[in-house]
């Protein structure tokens, strides 16, 4: 069933946001298309044509090299498969280091620091000499990352806790928020200013940094992301500022460091490659987690407390039994994923998705938003169910080798965000004048949502 064919909640304003959209609502597959302006409020009516008529979708022309076409893939099963195999299915990002990874390496030969033009970015630049293949990908997740986002995350329980109750604590008196602006968005921010070390008064421009940083996942054209050139160059002279800053903090860390992600960085004997980390190698692990650690999280709130205003019942079932909170998570992250979808593989060889064979070279975009609706792998797919087995496995954070590094702390963060909104408020619905306007881009998230709740009787910390 169609999110347009679900019935409203009791007492809500909620419809499809079709108004927000230039383009017309899909009814039949010439209608889908999941990428011009707009696209972002027709999504989950496009999703059951694809999959009952062409759940292998080329793009003429869109593909990584010239004379390549791109594919949509919106099964679940044919999106596993890849995402499992990145030998079979090289990840485009690594083809990108490879092309940069001789001059980084001559730059560093002759004591220079690497500087590329764009689209070349920091991460691009540090995975050129600490990731550049699988088993380095690996290393570096287990050694560098995974101790501080990974299953290492919940050092940072208390840090995500005061975090949300003092966000909480500024308008849990007015019964009414606007849940993005107010809670979803400033509270990854400053958990992940806390994890790499960066200070609080700083979080301003931390903020416009990862606007720039994702910018062409809102802005760019297309299922690649592109940017225009002149585009790019302003994001990469915002970017530099970026860098600067970090160069300053580790810099400073490495005189005196002390229990944050940064000054762990500027110390570790890195076992892979048996050395110390480079200044410029720190910035682009800095780099990629402010990329992937602030905006998953944001949609993904956002969209739970929209599920949850859109069945009270399941609100109330929750509260009542936190046992289910995790159940809820995966399931809301199942259904609304935050992350739609990514151009991120190739084929190395010509493949068969069901009856549609994909060249060698072709580049797939994975509709991960779409392989998590497949009827074929879910029972109901579009209904949130609390005993679905097993749980949390979605396409959201990938699957195989190349999970996301920040699935860990993600998951920590909402849960221990939804226990303190959950002891802190006991009726949660939309506020009157929602528009529920999606943010451009291939991010499933509204730009505003308005609330109105009913404290606890004992709401405080």
């Amino acid at each position: 069933m169609a999110d347009s064919d679900r019935p409203k909640a009791a007492g809500s304003d909620k419809t499809p946001n079709h108004a927000e959209s230039g383009m017309r609502c899909p009814v039949e597959l010439g209608d889908v298309d999941l990428f011009s302006p707009g696209a972002q409020e027709h999504w989950y009516e496009a999703y059951p044509i694809l999959h009952r008529e062409e759940p292998v979708r080329r793009i003429p022309g869109e593909g990584f090299g010239r004379g390549s076409d791109g594919f949509i893939l919106t099964r679940y099963e044919d999106i596993a498969r890849v995402v499992k195999d990145p030998v079979r299915f090289r990840p485009t990002v690594q083809l990108a280091v490879e092309a940069i990874r001789e001059a980084v390496e001559r730059a560093y030969e002759k004591g220079d620091e690497p500087a590329l033009p764009p689209p070349v970015t920091a991460m691009m630049v540090s995975m050129a000499t600490l990731r550049p293949d699988d088993a380095l990908y690996r290393a570096h997740k287990l050694e560098l990352t995974d101790p501080w986002v990974g299953p290492g995350a919940t050092r940072h329980s208390e840090t995500i806790t005061r975090a949300a109750d003092e966000l909480i604590d500024a308008w849990i008196g007015r019964g009414r928020v606007e849940f993005v602006s107010e809670f979803a968005r400033p509270l990854p921010q400053i958990v992940l200013a806390a994890v790499l070390g960066f200070p609080r008064a700083d979080l301003p421009k931390l903020e416009a940094w990862g606007v720039a940083m994702v910018e062409p996942f809102v802005h760019g054209r297309g299922h690649r992301n592109l940017l225009p050139a002149e585009r790019l160059e302003a994001q990469a002279g915002v970017l530099e500022e970026f860098t600067a800053y970090v160069r300053e903090q580790v810099a400073a860390k490495r005189q005196e460091p002390a229990d944050d992600m940064i000054s762990f960085l500027t110390q570790v004997h890195y076992q892979a490659l048996d050395r110390k980390l480079r200044d410029a190698e720190i910035v682009g692990i800095a780099y990629a987690m402010m990329l992937g650690g602030l905006e998953t999280t944001q949609y993904a709130l956002e969209e739970q407390a929209q599920l949850f205003c859109d069945d009270p019942a399941l609100f109330r079932e929750v509260r009542e039994d936190r046992t289910k909170l995790r159940p809820f998570l995966e399931e809301a992250m199942r259904v609304r994923a935050p992350t739609q979808g990514l151009s991120t593989r190739i084929t190395t060889r010509d493949e068969s998705f069901g009856d549609v064979t994909v060249p060698a070279g072709s580049l797939l975009h994975l509709r991960f938003g779409a392989g998590n609706v497949d009827p074929e792998a879910y029972e109901c797919p579009y209904e949130v169910r609390l005993d679905r087995k097993p749980v949390g496995r979605h396409l959201t954070f990938s699957q195989g080798p190349r999970t996301c590094p920040g699935a860990g702390i993600s998951r920590l963060e909402q849960s221990l965000a939804w226990e303190r909104l959950l002891d802190r408020i006991e009726r949660l619905a939309y506020a009157p004048g929602n528009r529920f306007q999606h943010q451009p881009g291939i991010m499933l998230g509204t730009l505003e949502l308005h609330l109105e709740f009913d404290a606890a009787e004992d709401s405080s910390v």
